[in-house]
């Protein structure tokens, strides 16, 4: 039973597994892909929702969080279907790369 659909950036995914049975499997996968500790992906989020963006969804950010794009073309394919000004994506880049 689904009881709340919500998108989860890697690092928060992380600590959802400790009872999966399949765990094994989802932990080689966080460690391939996994690049931020949770706080950091937290910190992402919370500047990038910052911005106050109608544009910006939830589970674009929470791609960048997973993704760290390293530049604002980066950034743009994440957010392919919003189309964002490049002083927008500049924006999100530039908080990136804090990171």
């Amino acid at each position: 039973m689904i009881i709340n659909k919500k998108p989860l950036a890697l690092a928060e995914v992380k600590q959802y597994i400790k009872d999966i049975e399949d765990k094994k499997v989802m932990k080689d996968y966080l460690k391939t892909f996994l690049k931020l500790s949770k706080p950091d992906a937290e910190k992402i989020i919370k500047e990038i929702k910052s911005l106050n963006n109608p544009k910006i969804k939830e589970d674009q950010i929470v791609k960048v969080a997973d993704f760290l794009p390293k530049d604002s073309e980066d950034v743009n394919k994440i957010f392919i279907d919003s189309s964002l000004s490049e002083e927008e994506a500049n924006a999100i880049s530039e908080i990136v790369k804090k990171y």
